[in-house]
């Protein structure tokens, strides 16, 4: 499948299955013999000048052909649909391209976007609290309704509910993985994933398929969540949480952390409360992280937000736009639209029966579509 005169990008492919290459490696690989397809045909000799390269990696290197089963590979994952984008390739997210060790191939299965607008990375506990749910459930609906991607791990707990509340406002939502795209871990979120990709998100590895996850996996999996973002929203999390790595991953990174503070006697809130005193940004609600999208990005990279639902009435319309990201009360709808009391009631029961807003205790009103 592959020729004598490989493409860069399947060199990269390539590289990827070589145990022990690894980004860094392959990168001094590229600066000393000008790409790495050059580096799979050199000789020994020159390999053992490169740093970091011993006895061990360049018997792997010049005998690539007879040890690396890339066919294989290549063929397994047509079979199970997945895009292979690597950093030679046009599709490959800028936003990786940057940080210090970008993956030297992305498997992809679901929609490969042609340009990857930079996201919010959502992470924390996978043993929550209600409260931590909710929150995570409510950011994740509000960022994607906002048109901003939310990335996550899909992991038990606050990784998962904030896929679920992207899913819920059709927004956009990736999810990077911590083993081959061939499994899943955990199990459980075999249905969540599909639903992924069929609401035009994608799930993402670094890893060749048959990789099964481990403790090495899941930090190398962090660090693309938090490169895919512009920033990384911390939702409970212990002294011990993993999330807290993704924190520290998102800082060496360039990107802003920003953390949701909990009940002072929570100790899943301790290691938010220890980020908020490290200097990460304050979030009491989605505006607190739009405000720094906007600044960070320029307005006309930012993804414009979704549009109104179709077939909607003119009084339906005002009403659905008075309803912010946030709960929004009965008063301010009315005070927003100039309608009386008694139609924006109206108009908010028609819209309920639709599906498209939800009533909470005390009159609120949050938008569900």
């Amino acid at each position: 499948m592959f020729s004598d005169d490989m493409t860069e990008s399947e060199a990269y492919f390539i590289v990827n299955l070589i145990s022990g290459i690894g980004p860094v490696r392959a990168k001094r690989l590229r600066e000393r013999f000008g790409s790495l397809d050059r580096a799979l045909v050199s000789r020994g000799a020159d390999l053992r000048s490169v740093e970091g390269i011993g006895p061990e990696l360049v018997e792997k290197l010049v005998s690539w052909k007879e040890t690396t089963d890339f066919e294989k590979e290549r063929k397994w994952a047509d079979e199970l649909g997945l895009s292979i984008v690597t950093p030679a390739d046009a599709t490959y997210p800028a936003s990786l391209s940057e940080i210090y060790d970008p993956p030297l191939a992305l498997y992809i299965k679901g929609t490969v976007p042609e340009t990857w607008p930079r996201g919010v990375a959502v992470v924390g506990s996978r043993e929550t609290s209600h409260y931590g749910l909710e929150t995570a459930k409510k950011l994740g609906y509000q960022l994607a309704y906002a048109g901003v991607p939310v990335i996550s791990g899909l992991a038990r707990g606050i990784d998962t509910a904030a896929h679920l509340g992207a899913l819920a406002a059709k927004g956009t939502t990736w999810a990077v993985l911590g083993c081959g795209l061939d499994k899943m871990y955990p199990p459980e979120n075999d249905a969540l994933a599909s639903k992924i990709i069929e609401s035009g998100g994608c799930l993402i590895s670094e890893l060749p398929l048959g990789t099964a996850p481990d403790k090495r996996t899941f930090p190398m999996r962090n660090r693309i969540v938090s490169g895919l973002s512009f920033g990384v929203l911390v939702i409970e999390a212990g002294r011990q949480s993993g999330a807290l790595i993704t924190a520290r991953q998102a800082l060496d990174q360039g990107r802003q952390v920003f953390a949701v503070p909990g009940r002072i006697d929570n100790p899943l809130a301790q290691g938010c409360h220890q980020l908020l005193k490290d200097g990460a940004k304050l979030v009491e609600g989605v505006e607190d992280i739009l405000a720094e999208l906007e600044f960070l990005i320029p307005r006309e990279s930012v993804v414009t937000p979704r549009p109104l639902p179709a077939n909607l009435t003119g009084d339906e319309e005002k009403v659905y736009a008075a309803i912010e990201l946030d709960e929004t009360p009965i008063d301010s709808i009315t005070q927003a639209t100039g309608l009386p009391s008694g139609t924006v009631s109206s108009t908010l029961l028609r819209l309920e029966m639709r599906k498209l807003v939800k009533q909470l205790p005390g009159k609120v009103f949050v938008r569900t579509s």
